[in-house]
């Protein structure tokens, strides 16, 4: 019998009550995380955050343990469905981030005349005049300020063309913009779903294969609840095909469900709505 660690305190009744009956199941199994990992399609990392309460397990995946187990799948996914709304209930709404304030200039130096130690005397009320020279510690001479502001300027007119690329790379990696190369390399950018926004989808042919730009994989395993790049280029590629998914978010929901058991029965395979090879080969055409 595995001796759990102790749920989140912060965690839903009805999330809890999810989690201890998948607990329940495995330990009645007998199988370990490692077999879980090889006898599903996710891997040993991510049982051990859905059975400890750090991520909501996806439905496909609470369907996968309950027919390892033989369970009764329609009860789990009833409990996974009333979890799921707890949990989206529960997410934190990220706070918008207070404005950094400008960095306020240094008042500038004075420098004291020859002879005397302080700085010069002046009438009350009187202030100071910006000064047109700044003496350099050392050399003995005086430097305009002129030519110190016109070099910063300089700088900074350098450094904007550097800084665009970075920008539009960002902006792409929300979606509002073509997508970033890093993507193409393999060196996609974190996935973080945003309530509200959809992605581009940007298609073309290449080697006989339709990519959307997002991902190019042809193996991943996509089910109810799961998100990321793959499940956005699997979106623009059912609705290239006259399948429509909803919005193309990068979560598979129930309407992205419905499209992909449409394009299965469509394509002689079977209609488990689960994104696998054969679906993805069928996509790809």
């Amino acid at each position: 019998m595995s001796r759990w660690s102790g749920l989140p305190a912060s965690l839903d009744h009805r999330v809890r009550q999810l989690v201890v009956r998948l607990r329940r199941l495995k330990d009645h199994s007998g199988l370990s995380l490692a077999a879980l990992a090889a006898r599903t399609p996710y891997s040993k990392s991510s049982w051990e955050r859905y059975l400890n309460g750090k991520k909501l397990p996806p439905a496909a995946a609470v369907e996968a343990l309950a027919r390892l187990c033989g369970a009764d799948v329609t009860r789990l996914l009833a409990l996974h469905e009333v979890a799921a709304q707890a949990w989206s209930a529960g997410r934190p709404v990220p706070e918008a981030r207070p404005p950094v304030p400008a960095a306020r200039p240094a008042p500038p130096v004075r420098s004291a005349p020859p002879g005397r130690s302080g700085p010069p005397p002046r009438a009350a009320g009187d202030e100071a005049p910006l000064p047109a020279a700044h003496t350099v510690p050392g050399a003995g001479r005086q430097v305009p300020l002129g030519p110190l502001v016109l070099g910063a300027l300089a700088v900074l007119v350098v450094a904007l063309p550097v800084l665009r690329p970075w920008q539009d790379h960002l902006a792409a990696a929300r979606g509002t913009g073509a997508a970033p190369a890093g993507r193409a390399l393999g060196a996609a950018p974190e996935f973080t779903p945003r309530p509200g926004e959809a992605f581009d989808c940007r298609l073309q042919r290449r080697d006989g294969a339709l990519y959307a730009g997002h991902s190019r994989t042809a193996t991943a395993v996509l089910g109810s609840g799961a998100e990321g790049w793959d499940a956005v280029e699997a979106q623009c590629l059912l609705r290239h095909h006259g399948y429509d998914p909803g919005v193309v978010d990068g979560v598979v929901g129930g309407r992205t469900l419905r499209a992909v058991k449409r394009l299965q029965a469509g394509s002689g395979l079977p209609t488990d709505g689960i994104v696998g090879p054969g679906t993805w080969k069928a996509l790809r055409r």
